[in-house]
């Protein structure tokens, strides 16, 4: 059996890395490009798996394992501005909605997939596996992805970052190494936790004066942040310390293999899953969302007071309506902090408050994993008592356990369910502490984009993942669901408001021919089919019909527009941003230049509708 205090440092170094990574990749995809970026993360993924693989030390595997985080970090970020880099606007709220669908199907593949190379082959190969799959994905990317990168040079905040990320691994060593490695009074732990807690200080004093803060403070004046970062961090807790240290009851006092660990908690996912998504329906339908984290933080503290009951004699089917209960209870919580926030934030601390939410539920999940360890290797020598004639090191394994005799297994069995019984029973009452910090959660009038994001797989699968790195990237996903949850082809909507008497085929193409003359104010039939990817001659009926309606001339060099088509184009942006304005109506920031440059931008997009604007 690995070492507990271990497994939380192997745990840990994923998350913390991962944290660290996601602020700092999105700054540097805008710096350098996104491509470039998202490439360097499936190396990195890629080296943090093999060398993992191969460790010979536990040392080694905690090392790698926090290289393997920092890759993961950067995909999480980058993958996401490449789906809004490469997919139209129109079409990408369903791409979202299959990233949300991924985010589900791997929750529930991951730990049966892990199991089965446990299994079967060894613990290695759960980092091998990643190696022909990364590389693969390093090739496509190389060949088909465009170079895309943003305008802007933003400044990276190093010295926040690496303040908060020295704290948040110092605080996690006290919580990891209190009461097991050290006493709880050593000076090593009271040192670490003293310098901790200085460097956390320090972290707000160079946040109040930077720049572009990773985590502006300013955003902690409002109260709907600070409760939501609250619940985010407590969700995260309870999340990650649960599906951590599930498995080891399944294995050492049920006797499961790792493959059925992983099928076992599925009823954990599913309750999740459900849950979620009902909660996410509801609010995009009603716009009422303060009963849930209500709701939602009791039913996590009955799921884990109800996970104090497990013992080898557990049904399996107590056993998975107990993690129904707890997977549900987090369900009904984990959307509604970022629903909320996004809701109440101005445009130019959007992305900035959303990744802040991100990063307390990370951390959360970071410090459950050390706490639920520490209970437990506090617990386990109190309660596990290895009978006289068995060499301790013959049960470190759950195989090994379950071989002995029944008279020595029985009560070595009894011993991890007390310690398992007693670790739950003790996490308890943080869903007290999350039903505490619900009831200050104001009710408040929801934006339309927070409330459509809210809806179906996406819904379930943004809340888990890493935010886009700025204002313009968080808002140009909510448009993008807003625009493919439009009940009407907003094509029509915007033809009809711009009072164009043209049909939609004809003002489309006259889009086409505005993109397709930025160079030289001629476009061809030729530059057309590249940019739409759709055989030039098709559009050559259509683009007759304009030069016949005084809207385009045709020459040898190919299509310009006439003063009347200019005239008309220039009506159809002002309806198409006029559509963005009515939905995007709560905002209240039309006048604010940066909001109006991305509504610019929007509306650019959405004329462009066939082709991902490039922004080299």
């Amino acid at each position: 059996m690995i070492d507990t205090r271990r497994r939380n440092l192997v745990v840990a170094a994923v998350l913390l890395a991962e944290t660290i990574m996601t602020v700092l990749i999105g700054k540097f995809g805008d710096l350098y490009g996104r491509k470039k970026m998202f490439v360097i993360s499936v190396v990195l993924f890629l080296v943090g798996s093999f060398f993992a693989g191969w460790s010979e030390s536990m040392g080694m595997l905690i090392a790698f394992r926090a290289v393997q985080g920092l890759g993961a970090g950067g995909l999480m970020v980058t993958s996401t501005a490449i789906i809004a880099d490469v997919v139209p606007l129109k079409q990408r709220g369903k791409f979202q909605g299959f990233a949300g669908a991924v985010f589900g199907i791997a929750t529930v593949a991951g730990p049966l997939l892990g199991g089965l190379f446990v299994d079967h082959l060894s613990w290695r190969w759960a980092f091998y596996v990643n190696i022909p799959l990364g590389i693969a994905v390093v090739l496509v990317a190389l060949a088909a992805l465009p170079t895309i990168k943003a305008d802007g040079h933003p400044k990276i905040d190093y010295a926040g970052i690496a303040l908060i990320a020295l704290a948040a691994t110092g605080l996690t060593l006290v919580t990891s190494w209190g009461g097991t490695e050290y006493a709880w009074t050593s000076p090593t732990i009271l040192w670490m936790a003293t310098a901790s807690i200085v460097l956390l200080v320090a972290f707000v004093f160079v946040e109040q004066r930077a720049a572009e803060p990773m985590l502006p403070m300013r955003l902690f004046r409002s109260r709907v942040f600070t409760v939501s970062g609250i619940l985010s961090f407590v969700v995260g807790f309870a999340m990650l310390g649960g599906i951590t240290y599930l498995p080891i009851y399944l294995q050492y006092v049920r006797g499961e293999s790792a493959t059925s660990s992983g099928l076992w908690m599925l009823p954990l996912i599913a309750g999740l899953m459900s849950t979620a998504l009902l909660t996410g329906n509801v609010i995009s339908r009603t716009g009422r969302y303060r009963v849930f984290p209500l709701v939602g933080s009791v039913g996590l503290t009955v799921g884990l007071f109800l996970l104090s009951y497990l013992d080898a004699d557990t049904s399996y089917w107590v056993m998975g309506a107990f993690m129904v209960v707890l997977g549900a209870g987090i369900g009904l919580v984990m959307q509604v902090p970022v629903i909320v926030v996004q809701s109440t934030t101005n445009y130019s601390d959007l992305g900035v408050a959303t990744s802040g939410i991100s990063f307390l539920r990370t951390m959360g999940s970071s410090f459950g994993v050390a706490m639920f360890g520490t209970i437990y290797a506090n617990q386990l020598p109190q309660h596990l008592v290895v009978p006289q004639g068995v060499d301790p090191r013959a049960i470190a394994s759950p195989a090994a356990v379950h071989a002995l005799p029944d008279a020595l297994r029985v009560p070595i069995v009894a011993g991890y369910a007390e310690t398992v019984q007693m670790m739950f029973l003790i996490a308890a009452p943080i869903g007290l502490v999350a039903l505490l910090v619900a009831f200050f959660l104001p009710q408040v009038q929801l934006r339309d984009t927070s409330r459509a994001a809210a809806t179906g797989n996406s819904g379930v699968g943004e809340s888990f993942a890493a935010p886009p790195s700025n204002s313009y990237d968080e808002l140009r996903k909510l448009v993008s669901t807003v625009v493919a949850k439009s009940e009407e082809d907003p094509g029509l909507a915007v033809l009809r408001r711009s009072g164009v008497d043209l049909p939609l085929e004809q003002a489309w193409l006259l889009g086409r021919v505005y993109r397709a003359s930025t160079d030289d104010g001629v476009a061809t039939l030729d530059e057309i089919a590249e940019l739409t990817k759709v055989p030039g001659g098709i559009f050559e009926p259509t683009a007759r019909e304009l030069v016949r309606s005084g809207h385009l001339a045709f020459g040898d060099d190919g299509y310009r527009f006439t003063n009347q088509g200019a005239d008309v184009f220039a009506q159809l942006v002002r309806a198409w941003r006029g559509w963005l304005l009515d939905h995007l109506e709560d905002w209240h920031e039309p006048d604010q230049r940066d909001f109006a440059q991305a509504l610019d931008s929007f509306t650019d997009e959405l004329i462009e509708s066939g082709r991902q604007l490039s922004r080299v």
